[in-house]
């Protein structure tokens, strides 16, 4: 511990690391400091002069906490759990009223510049509602990626897919949050593609002098979901007799692209590997449509509305027969 530590500075340690271990002596704190064990139990006499609860715990194993009192003591929180309490955050429900919200940004106020600047270009990323079983990534690879970003400069990645890894060279158009999964949208210079890439597989990102435009129309969440409903085993297409804003309104982006036929029609392009949940969900389309393409698709439509039939013809119980007298 440098000895030009002013005694404030020493104060804020002194809580940070009865903070970080709980129970720990003055004579430990002192060790830590750099300063003797009266001098230590000052400082502790110092942060309880502000209000700040610290118990003193009798005993072999005894020691300072903080304990609870009227006033929260000051948080103190590295790079990376600020960063990791961010993308929790984002990996829950969110609204403009929502409370954690609100906490939220009262903790990157008060945290160091660079952290701050950090979680605060994190907590922005587009995300929709959890997923169970997602992965958390890497919280300073995550900040790396959303940094760059924000820079519009390209980045040489690594990726892990099963037992191989690689490196690429990608513009990151954005960070999206979908369900609880992480996903970077970019364009791939490899593939000379858009591409939407998994952030728990990225292994490293190294910044690269080059810049980049991304497209000025660019809604990340939207083709983040578009990619995802394309790229299934079975290929779907279907003919909707509605116009597209009404047929936007009953089909979601996340099971594929719209696109109008004229005023009065629209065609739905995807893939999925489930033709029978596929099915059941064309179902729910406000206005008669068509399977033009998708033969699994097709055979699982026939079969739903053959169930569907066989339900709504079979005789109904009379529940007045089962009444006594």
């Amino acid at each position: 511990m440098a000895y030009d530590v002013s005694p404030t500075a020493r104060t804020l340690m002194v809580l940070e690391l009865i903070q970080n271990s709980p129970g720990i002596t003055a004579e430990q704190l002192g060790d830590k400091l750099g300063v003797s064990e009266r001098a230590a139990r000052r400082y502790v006499a110092i942060l309880r002069e502000a209000d700040i609860p610290i118990e003193s715990v009798r005993g072999p194993y005894g020691g300072y906490r903080v304990g609870r009192g009227l006033r929260l003591p000051p948080l103190m929180f590295s790079p990376t759990e600020a960063l990791g309490l961010v993308m929790a955050v984002l990996e829950g429900p969110r609204g403009a009223a929502d409370p954690v919200e609100d906490a939220l940004g009262k903790i990157v106020r008060v945290l160091p510049e660079a952290v701050a600047r950090s979680t605060d270009a994190i907590r922005r990323v587009p995300a929709r509602g959890p997923d169970p079983g997602a992965r958390t990534p890497d919280p300073e690879i995550t900040a790396a990626l959303v940094s760059h970003s924000a820079d519009a400069r390209r980045v040489t990645i690594g990726y892990r897919r099963h037992q191989d890894e690689w490196s690429m060279d990608v513009d990151p158009w954005a960070v999206v949050v979908r369900r609880g999964r992480w996903y970077l949208l970019c364009w791939s210079h490899a593939k000379d593609a858009r591409r939407v890439l998994r952030v728990d597989k990225i292994t490293k990102v190294e910044a690269q002098p080059e810049s980049f435009e991304p497209p000025a129309d660019l809604d990340p969440l939207a083709a983040v979901e578009e990619h995802l409903a394309l790229g299934w085993r079975y290929p779907i297409e279907v003919e909707i007799d509605a116009p597209l804003a009404d047929a936007a309104c009953w089909i979601p982006r996340s099971m594929g692209r719209l696109e109008p036929i004229d005023e009065n029609r629209t065609r739905l392009l995807a893939s999925t590997d489930e033709p029978d949940w596929y099915a059941a969900h064309l179902a729910e389309i406000r206005a008669p449509f068509r399977i033009i393409g998708g033969p699994e698709l097709l055979a699982a439509a026939q079969f739903l509305a053959k169930r569907l039939h066989a339900a709504s013809t079979e005789p109904l119980d009379d529940p007045s027969t089962d009444v006594p007298g």
